[in-house]
């Protein structure tokens, strides 16, 4: 059986009973990128795009997904959290920004989906503001890159 979903006889999910477990600080550090055409990243770095500032907004629009997040996802725990850091780096030589999201609290349950969706959506906003002019770009690599508190204590990729 999963940690995270417990099934009953009729195969209804339930959420993770998190009442018994300590508060303790949490926080999750998160990373994905997004790839385009070079003269897609210029319009982003020059400010010349037709809808504005492309990652002003996306950088708010992941701090906004943050703090949603168990709206979107049906079995994650509404989270008080405490700060929402998203830093979108323009790496021109190889035509993609890559989002680095961090998202903490003092809770019993951890932010890795909110540091997760954070990122997504920050992306998902890039592409959405830039699709008339780029319909090829590619999202990935989006993953957990360090997480602390809780019971499991600090892990962090290898990778």
């Amino acid at each position: 059986m999963s940690k995270l979903t417990h099934f009953n006889t009729r195969g209804e999910a339930h959420m993770v009973d998190v009442g018994s477990k300590g508060i303790s600080h949490r926080r999750a550090v998160t990373e994905g990128e997004i790839s385009m055409l070079p003269e897609t990243l210029s319009l982003i770095v020059q400010g010349n795009h037709k809808k504005g500032d492309v990652l002003g907004i996306a950088r708010i629009a992941g701090i906004m997904a943050a703090k949603q997040t168990a709206s979107l996802i049906p079995l994650c725990h509404p989270l008080s959290l405490t700060h929402v850091d998203l830093d979108l780096r323009v790496m021109a030589s190889e035509h993609r920004v890559v989002c680095t999201c961090t998202v903490e609290t003092d809770g019993k349950t951890g932010v890795e989906m909110e540091a997760l969706t954070a990122t997504q959506i920050a992306l998902l906003t890039i592409y959405d503001m830039c699709k008339a002019v780029d319909r090829g770009m590619v999202m990935g690599n989006i993953r957990l890159l360090e997480k602390e508190g809780g019971k499991s204590g600090h892990w962090v990729s290898n990778e």
